[in-house]
């Protein structure tokens, strides 16, 4: 295939190979990106390291490759990318790990530390929770020129792994390094949702200002983040590739994909529960239990003392494309360990009319109405980390109905909405 090189990043742009499915770096419009790039011949999208693998990695030869992945890294065959460029003779220098680790073992909040990977021999760096200065100097002591992302993402601000891109993009412009993202379907399609965050709660889970559900591919974010915010760290990439799936479109959901499902992480076991999750994620702040522990994380959410009451008003509210079942569970770790909870399970009958962040924001509501009892915030308010401020907090708090507190930032998510389109890569 022909590399569409639009523009480079920077006048010190380093020479990287041709690379197949075509490049988009910051700067492409979207009208022309993507236009005559069809599914396999069974229908299945290809994703950027798909068409890569297919070529023997020969784009990477010579480079000294640093692969920043988990599991999800992987390709139709069920081969990791590291395994398969190691296989074909292109050994990368290292591989850095994000929150759960390179090879995907640990829970949340953790990772694998430091390692030498045994299949492959390669060192293995943990990346997770350093800051650029850090992970630059990783770079530096591994000989990396050229930084390789590859892990799929799953749609929401408070998902770790996006950020573990921005670090790393920071981290290579400071050691001139090239940086390539093998792109991969955004499971939950390309419709941007919910509030914006508020740069003064900027976390580890949330560190710059995007929707709560982005309805971006990590490509297009990395093409966004290139732009708006890397200025503001005072860097620039130097070069900066994206190798676009092919036979995606941003309304395929990823049940149309074709793709294996591999879990992310620990505790998104399923498509469904990446649909669920930009908005019930939000029980993370809450005491109640989010359905860790469970075989339903964020589709199951109560407490001790819930009872039947809470899902009789949620059903009265008939929200688009969601059913709530009363359900009872005993969670075997996280919150509640060994106690027996009530509450309800979020399934979702119709995708195309669910909304995970006002179903969340209308259960959010509704348990307080229903269970004032029971319904806490965090002491530590971690919610406000996790909406992106204060503001849907301190409205449940002060009665404020489903639709007063999702009208509240529609005019922040249109004004995302109009600078995001820039950087999209998909129709």
């Amino acid at each position: 295939m022909n590399l569409n090189r639009r523009h480079f990043l920077g006048a010190s742009a380093l020479a990287v190979p041709a690379l197949a499915g075509g490049s988009a770096v910051a700067g492409a419009q979207p009208e022309q990106a993507g236009q005559n790039e069809q599914a396999d011949s069974h229908g299945r999208v290809l994703t950027g390291a798909e068409q890569l693998a297919a070529q023997g990695w020969r784009t990477f030869q010579g480079r000294k490759l640093g692969v920043l992945s988990n599991p999800t890294g992987v390709l139709l065959n069920g081969d990791h990318i590291v395994d398969s460029m190691v296989a074909a003779g292109v050994k990368p220098v290292a591989a850095f790990g994000p929150e759960h680790g390179f090879r995907g073992s640990a829970q949340a909040g953790g990772s694998e530390g430091d390692y030498t990977d045994p299949r492959t021999g390669i060192p293995v760096y943990d990346a997770y929770g350093v800051d650029a200065t850090k992970l630059a100097s990783l770079f530096t002591k591994a000989g990396v020129d050229t930084v390789v992302f590859d892990i799929a993402d799953v749609g929401a601000r408070f998902y770790t792994y996006i950020w573990s891109l921005y670090t790393a993009m920071v981290a290579a412009a400071k050691v001139n390094a090239a940086l390539v993202v093998l792109d991969r379907p955004n499971p939950l399609g390309g419709r941007a949702a919910g509030p914006v965050l508020d740069p003064k709660f900027a976390s580890g889970i949330g560190r710059k200002p995007i929707a709560q559900q982005h309805g971006m591919t990590v490509g297009e974010l990395a093409r966004f983040f290139a732009e708006e915010f890397l200025p503001g760290e005072g860097v620039k990439l130097a070069h900066l590739d994206v190798v676009r799936v092919r036979g995606w479109q941003r309304d395929t959901l990823f049940a149309r994909t074709g793709l294996n499902w591999v879990l992310p992480s620990p505790n998104m076991p399923t498509p469904d529960t990446a649909l669920v999750y930009p908005g019930t994620g939000m029980f993370e702040g809450t005491v109640f239990s989010e359905g860790r522990g469970t075989t339903r994380p964020f589709e199951i959410i109560g407490a001790p003392g819930l009872d039947w009451r809470w899902r009789e008003k949620l059903e009265d509210l008939a929200l688009p494309g969601a059913r709530f079942r009363e359900t009872y569970f005993v969670p075997t770790f996280g919150k509640f360990v060994n106690q027996a909870c009530g509450g309800v399970q979020l399934s979702v009958g119709d995708p195309r009319a669910f909304d995970a962040i006002r179903t969340a924001v209308a259960m959010l509501v509704t348990a307080k109405a229903v269970h004032p009892d029971v319904f806490a915030w965090r002491p530590d308010n971690y919610i406000d980390k996790l909406s992106g401020s204060d503001r849907l907090r301190t409205m449940v708090d002060a009665g404020a109905g489903v639709d007063e507190v999702t009208g509240a930032w529609r005019a922040e998510l249109a004004e995302f909405d109009r600078r995001r389109r820039h950087y999209l890569l998909y129709r």
